[in-house]
C-alpha cells in the first residue's frame, strides 16, 4: 500500500508548482522554496518513476565499472522530482543546466565543465578574490529562465555535494566553459562549440515535442549571453583572468 501523500506547493524558477510526495524529507529538502501561491501545474512520482530513476543510477554505476548501489525510497523520489520538474519546466521556458552558477555585481555567471574538472573550485575562487561582491547561486543545477527580453539564472535546492545556493534569481551575463590548465587565458567560444558543450551540460528529453523546445531555448541562449572558454590552474589569478576577459575594460 501507498504512503499517504504529502501535497504541498514549491515556487522555482517563478513558476509555482504542486508537489504531492510520499516522504516527508522531500518536503523539508525543499523547505526554502515553500508557497501559498497557486500551481500552474502538478508533479506525483509513482513507482514507476522510482523504478525509473533507480535504472538510471544503475545504469551509470556499470558505465563507470562501480558496484551497484542500494538507494532509499526517499532518495529515489527527491530525484524523481528534480526529473519531472526538469520535464515539465520545459513547457514554462525554463532550462536545467549542469553547472555551477555564481552572481557578482547582481550579474549571473556559468561555469561547465566534465565532472571533476573543478567547477567547485574555479567558482570558490571567485568568491575568495571578490569578496562579498560574490555569492553562490547554484553549485551543480541552476535552471534557466528563456524569454524575448533575456536569460534568468534561478538557484535550485539541488546544489551538489558543497550544497551551496540560494532562492534568488540574477541576470545571465555569460557561460564559460572551464578546463584544466598550466597557465591561465580565456577567448571567446565560437558558438557552434559552444552549442555543443551546452547540449552535453543540459537537460534532455526523451519527448521529440519537449527536445525541440530545449533545442530551441539552447539556440536563444548561445545567442543572447557571452560564451567563452577558459583554461585555468586553479590558483587565486584565474578568477581574475576569467572576469577581466568577460568584462574587457571594467576595473575590478
Amino acid at each position: 500500500m501507498d504512503k499517504k501523500k504529502t501535497i504541498f506547493n514549491i515556487k522555482i524558477a517563478d513558476t509555482v508548482v504542486e508537489l504531492k510526495c510520499r516522504y516527508a524529507k522531500n518536503k523539508r529538502f525543499l523547505s526554502d522554496y515553500l508557497t501559498e501561491e497557486k500551481a500552474v501545474l502538478s508533479i506525483e512520482p509513482d513507482n514507476n518513476d522510482l523504478r525509473y530513476i533507480e535504472k538510471l543510477f544503475q545504469d551509470q554505476c556499470k558505465a563507470n565499472g562501480t558496484p551497484i548501489q542500494k538507494y532509499s525510497a526517499e532518495f529515489l523520489e527527491n530525484n524523481a522530482i528534480h526529473w519531472k520538474l526538469a520535464e515539465a519546466l520545459t513547457e514554462h521556458h525554463i532550462l536545467l543546466l549542469h553547472g555551477s552558477a555564481l552572481v557578482m555585481d547582481g550579474e549571473a555567471y556559468i561555469f561547465t565543465a566534465k565532472s571533476g574538472t573543478g567547477k567547485s573550485t574555479h567558482t570558490r575562487l571567485w568568491r575568495e578574490q571578490f569578496d562579498d561582491r560574490v555569492f553562490i547561486l547554484n553549485d551543480d543545477k541552476p535552471m534557466l529562465k528563456v524569454t524575448e527580453s533575456g536569460v534568468t539564472v534561478y538557484g535550485t535546492p539541488w546544489d551538489g555535494k558543497h550544497h551551496l545556493s540560494r532562492n534568488t534569481s540574477a541576470p545571465l551575463k555569460a557561460i564559460i566553459s572551464l578546463t584544466r590548465n598550466q597557465t591561465n587565458h580565456i577567448e571567446v567560444f565560437p558558438k557552434l562549440e559552444a552549442f555543443s558543450v551546452i547540449f552535453r551540460q543540459a537537460y534532455r528529453s526523451d519527448d521529440p515535442q519537449k527536445l525541440q523546445k530545449i533545442l530551441q531555448m539552447e539556440n536563444q541562449v548561445i545567442n543572447t549571453v557571452g560564451l567563452y572558454k577558459l583554461g585555468c590552474n586553479m590558483e587565486p589569478d584565474a578568477a581574475v583572468t576569467a572576469y577581466e576577459g568577460i568584462n574587457k575594460g571594467e576595473s575590478l
